[in-house]
């Protein structure tokens, strides 16, 4: 329910900052404001930033498919691209008009542009409240509502400039600050053009990892019984964690602060839980080093699928077991003899394992 509430604001805001940007494009032509006009550039600017963060969130609700992963991005990539394109151009346009404007002025009717530029802060302002309530638990929202802040903040800039035209026609304001919006409008498309033309020069390697271990014992735990909305809401965070991990391998300060809060914020959860709860009820499954061997695990797992062998050289019968373990596949070989518990698909192994491993290029 929360996923089709975000995806209904995405809608939303899209929608109104495709209203707003085409209301200043024309705003601009009738009252012959420059600043209008880079304003609504800017806002165009985020209306494809918007768009593009709708795709990522539309995708990232999708079930996982290998083959189509690769597309997804690589639509997505072009996008930006073309669009930081687009308003590089646009920009080096207005801001080489705006230096003409110095030189040969003409008439820009202020009421025109005071109108159309508390229309456009008023509907930034409004995008900011209807993203604010999801922006603190998802990347993609996030960076949409930090978009609306900085066209708000364009927008305030442009309603002062047009309280001076009009009371006092102060009309140089009109090409200074076109020029203040497009440099910063300018900035933003170099850095998103260059940022997607070296993602999509270099194309990624369909790879993946083997993983399996040995173990001499181990335990069969019953699953930890969640509803539907529980399920979705985890598959959410998880999706919006590895967001927030990609973003700060690229160096981005935010999301570091926010996977430390949210760390924070895990432990003391837990903390609160295990006066009432036992540990195993709280993890659902986990992996890390056992003793000072680098080869061995301790690990927790769900079983996904399980069968019967038996060794050829020693005839002892085995489990062979395929476990989700932190969202990673395990093979699993474990004598049968000293499972403590039932196997079955849904319960859970818990045991200490040698691992080996393999990439798959």
């Amino acid at each position: 329910m929360n996923k089709d509430h975000t995806t209904k604001r995405y809608v939303f805001v899209t929608l109104l900052n495709v209203i707003i940007t085409i209301a200043e494009f024309l705003g601009g032509i009738f009252s012959g404001s420059l600043a209008l006009l880079s304003d609504a550039v800017h806002n165009l600017s985020d209306v494809g930033a918007i768009i593009l963060s709708f795709i990522a969130h539309l995708i990232s609700r999708r079930s996982r498919n290998n083959n189509k992963t690769f597309g997804y991005e690589r639509a997505e990539t072009l996008a930006a691209f073309t669009n930081g394109v687009v308003l590089i151009v646009i920009s080096v346009v207005l801001f080489v008009e705006a230096i003409q404007r110095f030189w040969e002025p003409e008439h820009i009717h202020g009421g025109i542009m005071l109108v159309v530029s508390i229309i456009g802060l008023l509907a930034n302002i409004i995008s900011m409240l209807a993203m604010h309530r999801d922006a603190k638990g998802n990347l993609n929202v996030r960076s949409t509502f930090i978009h609306m802040l900085s066209d708000a903040l364009s927008s305030v800039a442009v309603v002062i400039g047009a309280v001076f035209i009009y009371f006092w026609n102060v009309t140089w304001l009109d090409p200074v600050l076109t020029i203040l919006v497009s440099l910063f409008v300018l900035h933003e498309a170099y850095e998103i053009t260059m940022k997607e033309c070296q993602l999509g020069m270099f194309p990624k390697m369909n790879t993946s990892v083997t993983l399996s271990g040995l173990a001499l014992s181990g335990k069969i735990l019953l699953p930890v019984r969640k509803s539907e909305t529980q399920v979705k809401n985890e598959i959410e965070a998880s999706n919006n964690r590895k967001q927030l991990l990609n973003a700060a391998r690229s160096g981005d300060q935010t999301a570091m602060e926010s996977l430390t809060l949210d760390d924070i914020d895990t432990y003391s959860k837990v903390s609160r839980r295990l006066v009432s709860e036992d540990i195993f009820t709280i993890v659902d499954t986990y992996f890390m080093p056992y003793g000072v061997e680098c080869d061995m695990y301790s690990i927790l797992g769900e079983i996904l699928a399980m069968r019967e062998r038996k060794n050829s050289l020693t005839g002892e019968e085995v489990y062979q077991m395929k476990l989700n373990v932190n969202e990673l596949q395990f093979d699993i070989c474990v004598p049968k003899a000293q499972v403590l518990g039932e196997p079955q698909i849904g319960r859970r192994f818990k045991g200490t394992i040698w691992l080996q491993g393999m990439i798959n290029f």
